[in-house]
């Protein structure tokens, strides 16, 4: 009695997870002709934009569907042929009306004929237990009018029962999940899981990244076997991460219904279906049912050397700072990716002196072999005379938005021949260190080229050549950021002195936290505490801040805050200001240091009263509840007064993941002597140096020195203005994402983002003996443009959405400092200029032809310019530094 309760139950749910039927696929009846009506639609717009404002178009036909061949061993193998009938094309749009591009054209026209032929051509789809085992059709036909085919054919396919299988179809190998209930059938297909083979890259920083979401459901009513309708809905969206208003979406739809059933042809007896599709047509041949790569054609498109020369003004020095510039500068990348190596030499060899960087930049952010070779043909790195575009060159390579193992092992390869300048030499270092890295994040540490690469590099600090060598791997250790590295980073920030050692730890800073191990941490705690030797201010403060940043200990946290009111002074002022931005912008290590400040031993008012000028902060650029931006602004001054080092950051963080936007770092030392003051402890041997140290988009560059010794800095101090010294100035492509979809309808559609910027940092450092007064003075101006372009393509017919946006910005800092009298004064200004923030959009349809619609729209405002808020006592020391001027109330002459 259990066992037959057992087999009943068993009975019922398999029943009920299936449609009735006998077959586990659709079946055609014997003699019989399937009239169905057919149509495809897609839609273009906005991610949150109304269906009925999107641009798109509409195919529709009739069907016939008959049964050519069924085995006689097995009703479930069946061969079937389809044919499209009575096309049209129209607008999805209703109310377009006499705008309308269709309007007045019959469909040969708008299709064209041999193309209408070919998609009135039958195709024939041999399905076995319901699933494709071949698509028949002619050769040679158009590959964008057969796709149209196979994504009709493709809804053929399903089966009858409940479950998840993993089918080949239009789209690929894909996942698929059944849901079966009665006489309907719901398919899903997982389209992140299709294997398909298409073009397209991305960027993969998550902040600069794109996030997209793909669906696929596809419902079909069943009735004796056979669909009386399928409905199918399509949904790909997208969005730029960090800026959400660059968002697009397209909806693509089947609708195929039957109609009416009447007498057919009889069966073609036989038992192989490939004798029997001979005897049907000899010239049909088995092709894949996967969406196959089509290029539309372009006409009336400009050569390579054509569109250069009509972009070529926009590019000049003058107008860099202009957002039409890297409009430009975008396009031109679009067109270099399709241009060959002699082409791209060609523009190259031929342009003038004042723009060719700009070109340099443009051809470098192709990232095609053939801009690789070309660019490589071009630079003669043998020669010092063109230093400025090799060095563009380089910072576009460490920018790259998707680099590649060639790009590697051709920096490799430069690296290993011989210089004209040892900059260049050094720069080739550094930017190999940021191709590693990049590499890596893309699961690409294992590739040859990484690992030659990473052994240069930590070859180079264990067994150096030359000394001065030193700082140049360490510059390429602290772009990579390899683990392996992280021993000798330790070794030489506790062991050297200098700028070595400083660099050594600095470089330990951009670690994650997990990299920061309670092995780490205790090296950084001897060099902080001076366990082993006496280290300088700027190395020491370092090392605080790092074991502050990453999962302080009880111990560790109460060592540091017991250690202030025991440290120089300015390093007293400068080590408490970290502990109370620490504690005002709650920051993770902010619930163990309140833990620690209840203990009356660490929160005293002797310890938190002490004076100084050195300062830490950090503040708000932008904040939403998504994403923030932050600047942080710490200087550290000498017990003399004079800078000893400042440090701007500006950070964009987006959910976990963040980007290290900028940093700019002025650091001096060994200036003493000019004011015959004592150096401070540890400090006492440093030779007088001042530099520039810049990290951009997560690469850190080559520094630029303002003096390297006494002698070089009173010959600077006599000759040198006040111009400021150029850091970096470039074109950079920084969001880069092109995708490549095959619609289950077999449209073809294509999402391009792409980002780029102008940059200009410059910096500068006065110093007056006369009026006892020095000034550093940091610049950074930008102009920045975002597009997007999102198109439908059939060959025939196009539509599209662009939606881009633009800015022009600049934002500049200002320490002064008047040392006449002491304690010293210190004032410090950021401010950011006042800056237009435009977006566009353009929606259009265009029939291969030429006639077109276009809709466009335009918004625009005015981002206020504002100066930066920082601590209240910097506020009262530039009322005193600079103090207001009394109003002239004199009507007199005197």
């Amino acid at each position: 009695m259990i066992l037959l309760a057992v087999l009943f139950l068993c009975f019922i749910s398999s029943y009920s997870a299936s449609v009735k039927g006998h077959t586990t696929g659709l079946s055609l009846n014997n003699d019989r002709l399937y009239k169905l009506t057919y149509s495809t639609e897609v839609f273009l717009n906005r991610g949150k934009g109304k269906l009925q404002d999107s641009v798109g178009y509409r195919i529709s036909s009739n069907v016939d569907v008959v049964l050519l061949w069924r085995n006689p061993d097995g009703d479930d193998d069946q061969l079937i042929q389809i044919t499209i009938q009575d096309v049209n094309v129209e607008n999805v749009n209703q109310k377009r009306g006499d705008k309308s591009i269709f309007k007045g054209k019959n469909p040969s026209k708008i299709i064209r004929k041999e193309n209408l032929e070919a998609l009135q051509r039958p195709v024939l789809l041999h399905l076995v237990h319901g699933k494709v085992k071949n698509f028949y059709s002619y050769q040679n036909e158009p590959v964008a009018i057969e796709n149209l085919k196979r994504g009709l054919a493709s809804l053929f396919q399903m089966q009858l029962s409940s479950g998840t299988t993993n089918e080949v179809d239009i789209s690929g190998d894909c996942q698929v999940t059944y849901q079966a209930h009665q006489d309907k059938v719901t398919k899903t297909k997982a389209l992140d899981s299709c294997k398909i083979e298409r073009p397209g890259f991305t960027t993969r920083n998550q902040v600069l990244g794109v996030t997209s979401k793909a669906t696929s459901v596809t419902t079909y009513k069943i009735e004796d076997s056979f669909v009386i309708a399928v409905l199918a809905e399509e949904t790909h969206a997208f969005g730029l991460n960090f800026l959400q208003t660059i968002a697009g979406k397209i909806v693509s739809k089947q609708k195929l219904e039957l109609k009416t059933t009447e007498a057919g042809p009889r069966l073609i007896p036989g038992k192989q279906v490939a004798t029997v599709i001979k005897s049907i047509d000899s010239k049909y041949e088995a092709l894949p049912i996967v969406g196959q790569v089509f290029q539309s054609e372009c006409k009336g498109c400009s050569s390579l050397s054509e569109h250069w020369q009509s972009i070529r003004k926009h590019l000049e020095p003058d107008n860099l700072s202009k957002a039409e510039a890297i409009r430009s500068f975008l396009a031109f990348i679009q067109h270099l990716r399709t241009a060959t190596k002699e082409e791209i030499l060609q523009i190259l060899k031929a342009e003038k002196k004042e723009v060719l960087p700009q070109l340099v930049d443009a051809v470098t952010s192709a990232q095609t072999p053939d801009s690789l070779y070309a660019i490589l043909d071009f630079l003669d790195f043998k020669s010092d005379s063109n230093v400025i575009l090799q060095e563009r060159f380089l910072y576009a390579c460490g920018f790259a938005s998707h680099p590649d193992e060639e790009l590697l092992r051709a920096l490799i390869s430069t690296f290993k021949g011989s210089f004209g300048s040892n900059d260049i030499r050094e720069t080739v270092m550094i930017i190999i260190g940021a191709l590693v890295r990049k590499l890596c994040q893309n699961e690409g540490c294992k590739l040859k080229a990484v690992v030659e690469a990473k052994k240069l590099i930590l070859g180079g600090l264990e067994k150096p050549e030359k000394k001065e060598d030193t700082m140049m791997y360490l510059l390429a250790l602290k772009n990579a950021l390899i683990p392996e590295g992280i021993p000798l980073l330790l070794k030489y920030a506790e062991a050297e002195e200098g700028s070595i050692s400083h660099l050594a730890i600095t470089s330990l800073q951009r670690y994650d936290v997990p990299f920061i191990t309670d092995e780490v941490k205790k090296t950084l705690n001897r060099i902080y505490h001076q366990n082993h030797k006496v280290h300088e201010k700027t190395v020491r403060t370092t090392a605080a801040t790092i074991i502050l940043n990453n999962n302080p200990s009880y111990m560790e946290v109460k060592n540091i805050l017991l250690s202030i009111g025991e440290l120089p002074k300015e390093m007293n002022k400068y080590m408490l200001a970290i502990v109370q931005d620490i504690l005002r912008f709650e920051m993770p290590a902010s619930k163990m240091v309140r833990r620690v400040l209840k203990e009356m031993v660490a929160h005293n008012y002797d310890r938190f009263a002490r004076s100084g000028s050195s300062s830490f902060y950090t503040g708000y650029i932008q904040r939403s509840s998504h994403s923030a931006a932050t600047y942080g602004l710490d200087i550290l001054y000498s017990g003399s007064g004079i800078l000893r080092r400042s440090n701007l950051n500006i950070i964009q963080y987006l959910g976990k993941s963040h980007l290290h936007g900028s940093q700019v770092v002025i650091e001096a030392q060994g200036l003493e002597a000019l004011i015959a003051a004592t150096p401070d402890e540890g400090e006492e041997n440093l030779d007088s140096y001042a530099g520039l140290s810049v990290i951009l988009f997560d690469v850190q560059l080559r520094p630029v020195t303002f003096f390297n010794g006494y002698s070089d800095l009173m010959s600077k101090m006599l000759s040198a203005s006040s111009d400021p010294v150029s850091v970096v100035k470039a074109l950079i492509l920084l969001i880069d994402h092109s995708q490549e979809l095959q619609l289950q309808s077999g449209l073809k559609a294509n999402m391009d983002i792409q980002g780029a910027l102008a940059i200009d940092i410059s910096g500068s450092m006065e110093f007056s003996l006369w009026y006892r007064e020095s000034k550093t003075k940091v610049k950074n101006r930008l102009a920045v443009v975002i597009t997007s372009d999102m198109t439908v393509d059939s060959s025939f017919v196009k539509a599209g959405l662009e939606i881009s946006a633009e800015t022009e910005a600049g934002m500049e800092f200002i320490s002064t400092v008047q040392f006449s009298q002491y304690p010293f004064l210190v004032c410090l200004q950021m401010d950011r200029d006042g800056a237009p923030f435009r977006q566009f959009e353009t929606k259009y349809e265009r029939l291969s032809t030429g006639r077109g619609y276009v809709s466009r729209k335009r918004k625009e405002r005015l981002v206020a310019g504002s100066e930066f808020p920082l601590h209240r006592e910097n506020s009262e020391m530039c009322k005193v530094v600079f103090p207001p001027q009394p109003e002239n109330t004199s009507n007199g002459w005197f």
